[in-house]
């Protein structure tokens, strides 16, 4: 099916010609559903300490960053010109932002990141730069300027608090206006600038890195349990050069790292876990008033099971990740469960009946997971 919100191709015409190749501008791509945040409602979420804001202002040539939460009076007080609010996680706090994520279902939810607001003044950018991932830049209200060159290695300016391109030379140029969408691959330069007030939504899409990959593998091997050995030297000899490390300590180092082993399995349930963890600023909200495990469970034969947006369901195999956690659901289990990843909604009574309800109940009472009445 052709996709309107992608210039008239199919998703698979889409994946195939501009996927991390080239940018696509789409005209009148979407209509932005009711509720998605805009000024007000996105100050008030960056006054918020569960929710990542930054502000990026120029002034004189000289860039400025601040971190949220802010104070309401220190954004009322901004200037007419020259900034940029962004609000990081917005489809964590507004339905209609979590809707407009799901739009993009034809991308493996593993490769999803969040939605992203920025609401600028005229002249209110962030500047030249690029992303490490691929993004939909979604325009709201106003009209904002793009201007875009081709990925190569820039120099980045050295005094500026963000990543900032110093031999930014675009060479395209494009003005957005309400529903139109463009897309840009990972590496390619751009720099938005706001005509007019404006809001633009920002899909990203997460691209693991090989150091953070490394990082979560060392912290599991360490709670698995890493190769102990006390260094022993009763060879020693007197120091000629007291600073220098001695030749028996580095060999026992190497022998002791050498004994380091992880399997295909330790892999998947290490990328698992990663892909699932919650982000540092995020909090599940438990019900204020929950239901009794019996109530729950009588609900549940009759109600759908929908996910939190906060919540993160992945699988592999017969192996299941819930925000950092691994679960190991038995073989009738996995079918169910799996349609509940896939779609983040599932009828209850189908995850009932695969015995599932006791598992659904702990979720639930950590603010995972809601049941909702099926349409």
């Amino acid at each position: 099916m052709r996709q309107r919100w992608l210039g008239g191709l199919s998703t698979r015409e889409f994946l195939r010609l501009h996927w991390q190749k080239r940018p696509l501008l789409a005209r009148a791509a979407w209509t932005a559903p009711a509720g998605l945040p805009q000024r007000t409602k996105l100050f008030a979420l960056a006054c918020r300490s569960d929710v990542e804001a930054r502000l990026v202002a120029q002034r004189a040539g000289r860039w400025r960053l601040e971190h949220g939460p802010f104070q309401r009076r220190r954004l009322a007080s901004l200037p007419p010109r020259n900034w940029a609010l962004l609000v990081n996680g917005v489809n964590l706090q507004v339905p209609a932002a979590e809707q407009l994520l799901r739009c993009f279902d034809f991308l493996p939810q593993a490769r999803l990141d969040d939605v992203m607001a920025s609401y600028a003044a005229p002249g209110g950018g962030v500047g030249p730069h690029y992303d490490s991932y691929d993004v939909f830049l979604l325009q709201g209200p106003g009209r904002r300027v793009w201007r875009l060159q081709r990925a190569r290695p820039f120099k980045l300016l050295a005094d500026a608090p963000l990543r900032l391109i110093a031999d930014f030379t675009p060479e395209e140029e494009y003005l957005l206006e309400p529903g139109d969408l463009l897309y840009l691959p990972p590496g390619w330069a751009h720099d938005g600038v706001a005509l007019e007030p404006c809001v633009t939504y920002s899909v990203g899409c997460r691209a693991p890195r090989g150091a953070e990959l490394a990082l979560a593998m060392l912290d599991y091997l360490h709670e698995r349990g890493l190769p102990d050995a006390e260094f022993r030297d009763p060879a020693l000899r007197p120091a000629t050069r007291s600073a220098q490390i001695g030749t028996p300590m580095v060999g026992f180092a190497r022998r002791v790292l050498r004994r380091l082993r992880w399997t295909a399995r330790d892999v998947r349930r290490v990328l698992g876990r990663h892909l699932t963890t919650p982000k540092p600023q995020v909090v599940f909200r438990p019900p204020q008033r929950p239901l009794s495990r019996a109530a729950f469970l009588r609900q549940l034969a009759r109600d759908a099971v929908v996910l939190d947006a906060r919540s993160a369901l992945l699988y592999r195999g017969s192996a299941f990740f819930l925000n950092g956690e691994e679960i190991a659901p038995r073989a009738a289990q996995r079918r169910p469960l799996a349609r509940l990843a896939d779609r983040r909604r599932c009828a209850g009574g189908a995850l009932a009946r695969a015995g599932l309800g006791a598992q659904l109940y702990a979720w639930y009472g950590r603010g995972y997971l809601h049941l909702e009445r099926s349409a």
